[in-house]
């Protein structure tokens, strides 16, 4: 009996199924779905800043409902501006917000309109990315770096949110205070104020890259991730 399976299964798989002859369901997903946000007490934008050297930088722009005259908090970040203003699905503000480098009490109860920047090269901006941009100069021949990206980024906001009164402070824990720190080269006059917190300032002295002088091997994997691609 066994014998007449082995040749009896080929003959068997070789038979066409039978052609369908009843209607198909109809699919639970829509062709279209839009999120509809009447009800969301926060606006939210997402824009491309262009540099001075024609790169378009993505960016994040939360505006509480009912804004006006209202002053903004920016964070520029090679850590995905789209995920630290997402870190939960909501109408309010508060819970999307709810996260690292955020600040998210003051930004709820003060009313600031919160921008985060993927710097150029990360994520969803242009351009290429360097892990320390060297400011313009002997080590950077190009007309720009972080200083004149913040510039031109304050500059288009200041033109460009209506909600706005025209005054921008800056926030950054660790890389992103770096980001901080160099806006504060050539501050845009809109600058108001800069809160740069545990910033990397020094890697080849300090505990970042190398410690005086010698290669942390720890740093490796934040290197890899940074640095493989542009969505790492």
């Amino acid at each position: 009996m066994f014998c007449g399976l082995l040749f009896t299964m080929p003959v068997l798989a070789q038979i066409p199924a039978p052609q369908g002859t009843y209607p198909a369901l109809p699919s639970e997903t829509p062709a279209q779905f839009e999120v509809k946000t009447e009800a969301f007490n926060y606006a939210r934008r997402e824009v491309k800043i262009p540099m001075r050297d024609g790169v378009k930088l993505h960016t994040v722009v939360i505006v509480p409902k009912g804004a006006q005259r209202a002053p903004i908090l920016l964070t520029r970040t090679p850590y995905n501006a789209s995920a630290l203003t997402s870190h939960n699905t909501s109408a309010h503000l508060d819970p999307i917000l709810q996260g690292y480098d955020n600040a998210t009490d003051v930004i709820v109860a003060d009313g600031y309109i919160r921008v985060v920047q993927d710097v150029r090269g990360k994520h969803g901006s242009e351009g290429d990315y360097l892990m320390n941009r060297p400011l313009r100069g002997p080590q950077n021949p190009t007309p720009v770096d972080h200083a004149t990206d913040t510039y031109d980024t304050i500059d288009w906001l200041v033109k460009n949110i209506p909600e706005s009164n025209g005054k921008v402070g800056m926030l950054g824990i660790s890389y992103n205070g770096f980001l901080t720190l160099m806006a504060l080269v050539d501050p845009h006059p809109a600058l108001k104020v800069a809160v740069p917190m545990n910033p990397m300032v020094d890697g080849w002295v300090g505990d970042d890259w190398f410690h005086n002088g010698a290669f942390r091997q720890q740093m490796m994997p934040f290197i890899y991730r940074q640095q493989a691609k542009r969505g790492s």
